[in-house]
This record gives structure tokens, sequence and C-alpha cells, in this order.
């Protein structure tokens, strides 16, 4: 299955959420697993306020959903804005990989010829 092409907006704003820490941290926690504000705050020295408003963040770029469990608002993260995020740097990575082989080629070819004994100083 092919990921469809992210719109720049929707990028920008998983990318814009990912720069940072605190929001990265929440995602490494919910990949472990749903958790509830409560459980997302214990590891910061932040309110659970601020925490809230790092959720909303990724909430908004698609990142965390929150479900309803009787009183329970469990957040969980939303792996479709990762994985588009991860085609397009992946996209770079392939076109990278592709200049530095090809660069790779030409040093070999280079040394190769400087390897060859210099007809001329015999």
């Amino acid at each position: 299955m092919r990921t469809p092409q992210p719109t720049p907006k929707n990028l920008d704003a998983t990318f814009s959420a990912l720069a940072d820490a605190t929001r990265r941290a929440i995602l490494a926690r919910l990949a472990q697993g749903e958790a509830s504000v409560t459980e997302l705050a214990a590891p910061f020295a932040m309110s659970q306020p601020a925490i809230s408003k790092h959720l909303k963040v990724l909430e908004r770029a698609g990142l965390v959903s929150r479900g309803r469990d009787a009183q329970r608002r469990p957040v969980r993260v939303e792996a479709q804005p990762l994985a588009q995020a991860t085609a397009w740097l992946e996209a770079y990575r392939q076109l990278w990989e592709a200049r530095f082989d090809q660069l790779d080629a030409v040093l070999e070819i280079l040394k190769a010829d400087a390897a060859k004994p210099d007809p001329t100083t015999r």
C-alpha cells in the first residue's frame, strides 16, 4: 500500500509539532500504549494544563487522538502523519543515497586513474 502524498500544510503541522522535545517525549511514551493526561504529565516538571497544551498541538497535527472510556479520556498515537513524514523524508534519503553512490563511482575512477603508472615518467 502506498502512503498518500501529504500536503505541505500537513507536513508543516507534523514537523512543527515534532520540533518540541516535550512533544517528542509524549509521542515516545504513547508509542508504548495509550495513557491519560495525568500519566503523560508524571515524568515532566510541568503542570497538567501545560501538558494539555502540548497535546492540543499534537492533536491539531493529527499525531494523537483522544478517546473516551467511562471517565477516562485516553490519548493514543496516530500513525498516519508520522508515516507521511517518513515517506517524505525517505524520498530525500533515496535521492542523497543515489548521489553518494554516484560520487563513490567517480572517486573509484579517480583512484584507479591515480594508481596507473604515468607513461611519461619512464
